[in-house]
């Protein structure tokens, strides 16, 4: 990737929960600079030092409140739960303007969790467009990827569908999918994330009937 990783940051908002932390640990070892974002900066700085010491020397990883991570980096990628979906982006609306954000968020309805529950928008992407507007990049990414595959050593049975509002935010995203050391795939535009945030809880629901933890999604047919 050339110098691309020194001269990108990543901001991961809501990256104190496991996702988040298996994204900015697969980043940070890919030598991107990476700020770990939470609403309670303790939070962030305490997720920062786990996945620098999980790495060890030379690598980036900073923990920010939200609003200085959006602010900051390049890149934003939003790892939080359904529930503060919006609240989330409302608050980072203006200082993602002019910038690229990764809506990883799926619309996880508890209790039933591994029943299809989607928004009034379509998808969870679809409502950050609704929310940031058309000055924001938006890709949906990683929904089907658990975060037992992002922390561990091994490379993960599971690809990554990649949707967006544009060809090239698509193809800048599926760069990021590569660094992290998994296959992205451009799988059209952001309306198409409906089907992708839809998958997770059709996975979840795997898991809990075959006993796992990880149950992913495999392209075949096609190469690169």
């Amino acid at each position: 990737m050339e110098n691309d990783s020194i001269l990108l940051s990543i901001a991961v908002l809501g990256g104190t929960g496991k996702e988040g932390k298996g994204l900015a640990y697969r980043w940070a070892k890919a030598g991107y600079h990476v700020l770990i974002g939470s609403r309670t900066e303790d939070k962030a700085v305490a997720a920062a030092k786990e996945v620098s010491e999980m790495l060890g020397d030379g690598v980036s990883v900073v923990g920010m409140d939200n609003l200085k991570a959006a602010q900051e980096a390049n890149i934003v990628v939003l790892t939080v739960p359904y529930s503060a979906h919006r609240s989330t982006l409302e608050s980072v609306k203006d200082l993602l303007q002019g910038k690229t954000l990764v809506d990883v968020t799926v619309p996880l309805v508890p209790p039933k969790v591994s029943t299809v529950q989607m928004p009034a928008a379509g998808s969870a992407a679809q409502e950050a467009r609704e929310v940031l507007g058309e000055g924001v990049q938006i890709c949906a990414a990683f929904q089907n990827i658990s975060h037992e595959h992002l922390l561990g050593e091994e490379g993960a049975e599971c690809d990554v569908l990649v949707t967006g509002t544009s060809k090239d935010a698509r193809a800048n995203v599926i760069k990021l999918v590569e660094a992290a050391g998994l296959q992205g795939w451009d799988a059209g535009p952001l309306e198409n994330s409906v089907v992708i945030e839809g998958m997770t809880s059709v996975l979840i629901g795997i898991n809990k009937k075959y006993g796992s933890t990880h149950a992913g999604i495999k392209i075949t047919g096609v190469s690169k």
